[in-house]
């Protein structure tokens, strides 16, 4: 069964960074395309970056040019790198494949607020 574990989050105030990893069990991983998902306080969870297992990749528009996902195979590991956060980027952020999810995992807080 895989399992997902995500971490990095934390409170940033506008315009700070953060860098959050997600860790999955077993060899499965290497070929998904995988995404970050996250769900902000009374809304749906929305998938905001994809990842195809050779690391071509794709944004929801109100991410691009801020966040970057990232992989390694070898670990894998998968990376999601916020930059120039705002205060809408607030939510639980969670990994997870892009089509047939495995069960979700705990997610991590991404606080942005001065």
């Amino acid at each position: 069964q895989v399992q997902l574990a995500e971490s990095g989050g934390g409170l940033v105030p506008p315009g700070g960074s953060l860098r959050l990893s997600c860790a999955v069990s077993g060899n499965i991983f290497r070929i998904r395309t995988m995404g970050w998902y996250r769900q902000a306080p009374g809304k749906q969870r929305e998938l905001v970056a994809t990842i195809t297992p050779t690391s071509n990749t794709n944004y929801e528009d109100s991410v691009k040019g801020r966040f970057t996902i990232s992989r390694d195979n070898a670990k894998n590991t998968m990376y999601l790198q916020m930059n120039s956060l705002k205060p809408e980027d607030t939510a639980v952020y969670y990994c997870n494949a892009q089509v047939a999810t495995f069960d979700w995992g705990q997610g991590t807080q991404v606080t942005v607020s001065s």
